[in-house]
């Protein structure tokens, strides 16, 4: 009998889901969502009538509309002369009277945009629409009231519409009995202009406008104004003042003479002392055509001269509020950031709990704990994307090393792929034990981008890597960071999180604002981002692609880099600041001069893949700007981030190791390189597919990465590269090295040759390839070495000057002819 019951219950139970599905579906149809939005629409445009309508025929329907709709007799409704017919008079009737007055048109506003949304029309975003739906509701009726309640405060029939309604009636007696007039109309208009400033963008620049123009004006009218010397009696006996000014190199001695200030005509100009007691004024004629010297120019002891050359700080202040703060956007200010319809929906990524795995699986921890005399208080799961967090609470007198020796145990009970141990978890009481789920679930970029976290980050670089355990979006601070190592085998997702790290960035950040240098020494994996070259990739002038795949090429950007990362010093050093946000900032107010050398810097992200690749065939050359990078040019807004499939020891050298605090790690095949990379254990027992630690300082953190797909990719490439861009890429300071590039060979020294200078010659002619990489390879020597001797070779005449990309070439044909030139040297 029971069984038949509970067969009757689970039948019940399947019914009832298949209509809780079936009304989820028919709601999310796009069908479903379109026709709501038309009847929203549609009653929205009716309320409109009635509530214009209400304004003018209110008078003559008041009488009427006193009584119950549902008692109006057949007459009654043929006499409303409201245009939406008598329900449209009860229910304007309701909405103005009874409600938020005449700023119960934001109602209408904040209906309009909601049905427009369910259409797939997006006007504007849908929290901005709710707030200044709701603050325009409570703040015109609360104001309308206490400005005009005495229009209609004796019921006069004139004045039918109670025009801020009950809500601001009640409001504003409120205010009024605990505040008075006065100290609600403060409230009032210090409510207003806060609401502005944070609706409307200009209201800063135009308060600051208002504020500087008042300050003028009062400074002009409290400060007393020069004396001029008259010609009265008491000056009568004065004969006329000259005031020589000091001598100046290269300038002949200029002579000032006083005259009356009341007499001085329109070819004139003033200068004022202020640096002294006695008030007076200097008139020098137009036609002597003579200018103030420069402030550099001036003697010590010349105050009139230095004050003539000078602008004190109201007239930059002024010149701030007559241009406007500087935007760096101007030149892209239509520029669109990539929407969220790029991205591919894989479904959600909260993590989908299956208790009867949960279960089971407690049951298998806690029973070989058991077995092997471990007793525990209690367990709790958290369920993430790919695993789930088992904490333990062992009981009193458990030693954690015990457990942890167990990994291997627990891992044979539960048949899992893999499992980590962290015994204990940093501010836990707990043991937790990571357990890959059966089912893990995808985790998409969109969920990612879209997330409120994201949208409203306020990070300089912010990168959203994925979702932890807990479900929550996992995001840094590329600036604070401020560089990052990333390592993992083949396949297992570290191309997809160096595609999450651009898409995060692009997603952001206009590209006035940032730079990428990429280097892709596979020439696949970065080539999807050339269409958006001269938006936001960097390269040499005389790069060809901005997507840096040829090795020299590589070592040549790095230098390149470091020459930029010390010119932003200069600019730094010279703008009295300290890193590359204040001097942004300054810049943006108009306290830098662009005449002088200064300009608006944007970060540069530098990206290199396969960094392991490089370091084999180009070493210490590649190494050393790398170090330089990551150790200075944090300040000046230079970030690098390299990845490497092969974490050896070899390749992620402690000079790499030291100056990158901030490392991802992927899947990796053993233990020895997950230390190498972490300085820790746990990355060989991830489970891939985008399973990651991210490692800053002694946490370790484990993340599922978000998906992004090459198509979704393609999308974003497409999206920004069909925009208007800038004429070229941003170009990197050109890099003279010591190949010959550029080089003046009138400095080259041939009596100082280097002591390889022949084994050089004799390797090029042999090989008759004018290379410095060659020499560089076959003598281990470094690249800037390397470049000397090749200077000394083409000075000497054995390689032809540099061209370019290719390699020199060698103008003696043998050995033979080699050995009379090194004699005739």
């Amino acid at each position: 009998m029971a069984a038949k019951t509970d067969t009757k219950d689970s039948k019940k139970t399947d019914k009832d889901d298949g209509f809780a599905t079936k009304l989820a579906r028919f709601f999310a149809d796009q069908r479903t969502k379109y026709g709501i939005g038309i009847l929203l629409l549609g009653a929205t445009f009716y309320l409109a009538l009635s509530f214009i309508s209400f304004l003018f025929t209110g008078a003559t329907d008041d009488s009427i509309i006193q009584q119950s709709y549902f008692k109006l007799e057949p007459a009654d409704k043929r006499a409303i002369q409201n245009w939406a017919g008598p329900l449209g008079a009860y229910w304007s009737a309701f909405f103005i009277n009874k409600g938020f007055g005449i700023a119960s048109f934001a109602w209408l506003y904040l209906s309009f945009i909601v049905a427009l949304r369910f259409m797939k029309v997006r006007l504007v975003a849908m929290w901005k629409a709710i707030t200044v739906s709701l603050l325009a509701l409570i703040w015109i009726s609360t104001a309308v009231s206490f400005f005009f309640s005495s229009l209609y405060t004796d019921h006069d029939s004139a004045f039918y519409i109670v025009w801020g309604g009950v809500h601001g009636e009640t409001a504003s007696r409120l205010l009024v009995d605990n505040i008075k007039s006065f100290g609600t109309f403060i409230i009032l208009m210090s409510s207003l202009l806060v609401f502005c400033i944070f609706a409307y963008n200009g209201t800063i620049p135009f308060l600051q406008r208002c504020c500087s123009t008042t300050g003028n004006n009062l400074k002009a009218l409290f400060t007393p104004k020069p004396k001029a010397i008259k010609d009265t009696p008491a000056h009568a006996e004065i004969p006329a003042m000259e005031i020589q000014a000091p001598t100046i190199e290269d300038e002949e001695e200029e002579t000032f003479e006083v005259f009356d200030a009341t007499e001085n005509s329109d070819d004139e100009w003033i200068v004022s002392n202020d640096a002294q007691n006695d008030e007076f004024e200097i008139v020098v004629p137009h036609d002597e055509a003579y200018s103030p010297p420069a402030d550099d120019d001036l003697e010590p002891l010349s105050p009139v001269l230095a004050n003539a050359g000078n602008t004190n700080d109201d007239e930059k202040y002024d010149a701030l509020a007559e241009l406007g703060e500087y935007d760096p956007t101007l030149d892209l200010s239509r520029y669109k950031l990539p929407t969220l319809e790029l991205l591919k929906d894989y479904g959600s990524s909260e993590g989908q709990v299956n208790f009867e795995e949960q279960n089971a699986n407690k049951n298998r921890i806690i029973t070989t704990l058991k077995n092997f005399g471990i007793d525990t208080e209690s367990i709790k799961a958290t369920v993430g994307p790919t695993i789930t967090l088992y904490e333990i609470v062992p009981k009193a007198g458990v030693r954690i090393s015990k457990i942890k020796n167990l990994e291997s145990d627990i891992m044979l009970s539960l048949a899992a792929t893999g499992i980590r141990i962290i015994a204990p978890i940093p501010g836990k009481g707990t043991i937790g034990i990571e357990v890959p789920n059966n089912d893990p679930q995808t985790v998409s970029m969109l969920s990612i981008i879209g997330s409120k976290k994201f949208q409203e980050s306020k990070f300089q670089l912010p990168i959203a890597f994925g979702r932890t355990i807990t479900n929550d979006i996992f995001m840094v601070d590329l600036c604070k960071m401020p560089h990052l190592l990333v390592a993992g085998a083949t396949g297992q997702g570290k191309s997809v999180g160096l595609n999450a790290i651009i898409t995060s960035l692009l997603y952001k950040k206009h590209p006035a604002y940032l730079k990428f240098v990429l280097v892709d020494p596979k020439k696949v994996e970065f080539n999807i981002y050339s269409k958006i070259e001269k938006h936001f990739l960097a390269k040499l002038p005389d790069g060809d692609d901005a997507i840096i795949t040829d090795v020299s090429k590589v070592v040549q950007t790095l230098n390149s880099l470091t020459k930029e990362m010390d010119d932003r010093y200069d600019l730094l050093k010279k703008a009295h600041v300290r890193n590359i946000s204040e001097y942004n900032d300054k810049f943006i107010h108009r306290h830098l001069n662009p005449e002088k050398g200064h300009r608006f810097l944007p970060y540069i992200v530098v990206i290199i893949d396969e960094f392991g690749d490089l370091i084999m065939v180009a070493g210490k050359e590649v190494e050393l700007p790398i170090a330089r990078i990551a150790q200075l040019a944090r300040a000046v807004g230079i970030h690098m981030i390299i990845a490497t499939q092969r974490p050896s020891v070899n390749i992620i050298t402690g000079v790499i190791k030291a100056n990158f605090p901030a490392r991802v790690a992927f899947r990796v095949s053993s233990q020895i390189d997950s230390r190498t990379i972490l300085d820790a254990s746990g990355a060989n027992q991830l489970v891939g597919r985008g399973d990651m630690l991210f490692s800053q300082g002694s946490d370790l953190v484990r993340v599922q990465c978000a998906f992004v797909d090459t198509p979704e990719v393609e999308k974003i490439s497409d999206f920004i590269g069909n925009q208007p861009g800038y004429p070229t890429a941003f170009y990197l300071p050109e890099y003279v090295g010591e190949t010959g590039e550029g080089s003046d060979l009138s400095d080259v020294d041939l009596s100082r040759r280097d002591p390889m200078f022949e084994e050089s010659a004799r390797l090029l002619v042999a090989h008759q390839q004018g290379s410095t990489s060659l020499i560089q390879r076959k003598f281990s020597i470094g690249y800037n070495r390397a470049g000397r001797i090749m200077d000394q070779l083409e000075a000497a005449g054995i390689v032809g000057p540099f061209q370019g990309s290719k390699a020199r070439d060698v103008l003696i044909p043998d050995d033979y002819s080699l050995e009379q030139k090194l004699l005739s040297l």
